[in-house]
């Protein structure tokens, strides 16, 4: 049996102390299907003597974590201390810098930094591996880099936060507003105190870009994703799309569109979508992550499983051990860096499909007719009309409507057209939808 891998391991949060307690549990089995043993050599965290429930004695105590990098015991650091820059991403470059192979579960690092990592580790003929920064528990970077490598990706997309997934799967099923489901995800642990990544779609666009670079072979490009959160999601809202036949879910969808000039351009963007029920996605519920990519060979392929925790997490981190156990390095993107190339944005505005509507409006003769002529004068076609009816005299209403299949650019050309109607008590709320 070949050498032991000699592990330095970076963070002892939740997931670095699943890691630990994982590579305990399951140790001979490791061993069996890596072919080597795999042994922890020396740990680092913020704080020393804190209670983890695992016991660290075993192991070599580092306060500076950069100088995990640089120790003659280890062979793959594995980072678990999150953040996009800082002490992170000092860690990641030194590590590769010195031949060491890098685990990470920090999806801000790598939609942030991942080209020029990428580079550096195959510059360095090293491996960097990130299975646990998109998706917890579920292996869908594997899945597409070797799995369905044989296809070319039309289009990804999912629910790509569980945070999320819960608040609206919640409000759907106890018809509760978003404010107090928010506040029970809070209570429970499947939010954090501050929720904003999470709940304004920040983390999703993370992942999405990850899976777009995997997906399309383009540079990671977190920048050009659109991000729109639930925040302004609305439990009339999910009221009227199960009326209609939907739920609501935040969406993190990527695929080419052809650009004005002849090239492919990538659209990336995350936003809360009308699912039809039909849909597998429809059925996802709680803090739960799928992922659907469409292969043009493999046909629609639907990844699902939890999103996040110590055990999920931990063992997506494993299973990148494993394969550097192995001696499988291969392009952290599926290509080598060198042959991905930044790719124009696209605009979004000449796509076609259906839409729903959402408008906060004063209670008072004519708003109805003024919402109406600015749809007839951007040619948007209205499907349906829903009309909450009266609260209280002069109080505000709700009108939910859906547009027949059309270009999202005239759907924006109406909202334009009433932009700073004293009518209107809220910004309106548009959704696409997502058919089966």
């Amino acid at each position: 049996m070949a050498e032991p891998l000699r592990i330095a391991l970076a963070g002892l949060g939740t997931v670095g102390a699943g890691v630990i307690r994982l590579l305990e549990t399951n140790a001979a089995l490791l061993r069996a299907r890596s072919g080597r043993e795999m042994r922890i050599a020396a740990v680092s965290a913020r704080e020393r003597h804190k209670d983890r429930g695992v016991d660290l004695s075993p192991f070599a105590w580092v306060d500076d974590m950069a100088e995990l990098a640089a120790r003659d015991d280890v062979d793959v650091v594995v980072e678990l201390v999150g953040g996009s820059d800082g002490p992170a991403l000092a860690l990641a470059r030194k590590a590769i810098a010195s031949g060491k192979a890098l685990v990470t579960a920090n999806k801000a690092m790598v939609a942030h930094h991942g080209a020029e990592l990428a580079a550096a580790a195959e510059r360095a003929g090293t491996a960097l591996k990130f299975e646990a920064a998109v998706a917890g528990g579920i292996p869908v970077v594997k899945a597409l880099r070797e799995g369905a490598a044989a296809n070319a990706i039309g289009r990804i997309y999912g629910i790509l936060n569980g945070t999320s997934n819960y608040i609206l799967s919640t409000m759907e099923a106890t018809g509760a507003g978003f404010d107090e489901t928010l506040a029970e995800a809070q209570r429970k642990g499947f939010a954090e105190a501050d929720p904003a990544f999470d709940i304004e779609g920040t983390d999703a666009a993370h992942k999405l870009a990850i899976l777009a670079a995997i997906c399309f072979g383009a540079e990671v490009d977190f920048a050009g994703v659109t991000c729109e959160g639930i925040t302004r999601v609305r439990a009339e809202d999910i009221a009227r799309a199960d009326t209609l036949g939907y739920v609501v879910r935040l969406i993190g969808m990527a695929d080419l569109e052809p650009g004005e000039d002849g090239t492919t351009a990538l659209l990336q963007r995350v936003r809360p979508c009308l699912v039809s029920k039909g849909h597998p996605l429809a059925h996802v519920t709680g803090a739960t992550n799928a992922v659907v990519a469409e292969g043009n060979f493999s046909g629609r392929l639907l990844f699902q499983g939890a999103g996040a925790g110590a055990g999920p997490t931990a063992s997506a981190v494993v299973a990148d051990l494993i394969d550097i156990a192995r001696g499988e390095i291969g392009a952290p993107f599926s290509i080598p860096s060198a042959e991905m190339a930044p790719m124009p944005r696209a605009e979004a505005g000449h796509r076609t499909g259906r839409t729903y509507l959402r408008f906060t409006v004063a209670d008072r003769p004519g708003v109805l007719a003024e919402m109406t002529a600015a749809m007839r004068d951007a040619g948007v076609s209205i499907e349906s009309l829903i009309q909450q009816g009266r609260q209280e005299e002069g109080g505000e209403v709700l009108v939910a409507m859906v547009a027949h299949e059309g270009p999202e650019r005239n759907v924006q050309h109406a909202l334009e057209l009433l932009r700073g109607s004293d009518s209107f008590t809220a910004p309106p709320l548009s959704m696409q939808i997502l058919g089966d």
